[in-house]
């Protein structure tokens, strides 16, 4: 799907290819965003949302995950994006990255949000920059 994803992956839209275990165990149990979350709230924003996969080629096992919600005309909001933690530091984060949005790009949509505490570096070299006029941005719920 990526160019720039290093020999020995895939990254697939695939739903059947999906962990959904595995996935959940990440999120709710090593993200800090995601802390607690329940197996059946993870499940529903999975099945309500765009999923890709990291995987290791040579055994199918899934290394990664990002989802995107998504109205695939104006707008989407890229989030949980998550690498395993002894896959890190290998170039995956940033090829999923760069294959989420080159999967949005056809749809020409107008803005890809995601919010970040520690990994700006990753989303700048794919083009994210911080809001020019956050003062304009207003959020309901958890911050």
């Amino acid at each position: 799907m990526s160019t720039d994803l290093p020999a020995g992956y895939d990254i697939s839209t695939e739903a059947a290819r999906l962990d959904r275990a595995v996935i959940h165990q990440w999120l709710s149990e090593d993200s800090y965003w995601a802390l607690g979350r329940s197996r059946e709230k993870q499940d529903a924003a999975m099945a309500n949302s765009l999923n890709f996969g990291v995987y290791e080629s040579a055994t199918g096992v899934q290394l990664g995950y990002a989802r995107v919600v998504t109205d695939k005309a104006t707008f989407a909001w890229l989030c949980d994006v998550y690498i395993a933690p002894d896959s890190r530091g290998k170039g995956l984060g940033h090829a999923l990255v760069t294959a989420v949005c080159e999967h949005l790009a056809p749809y020409g949509l107008r803005r890809v949000l995601l919010a970040t505490e520690d990994a700006h570096a990753i989303y700048a070299k794919v083009g994210f920059a911080s809001l020019e006029k956050p003062e304009k941005w207003m959020t309901l719920g958890a911050q």
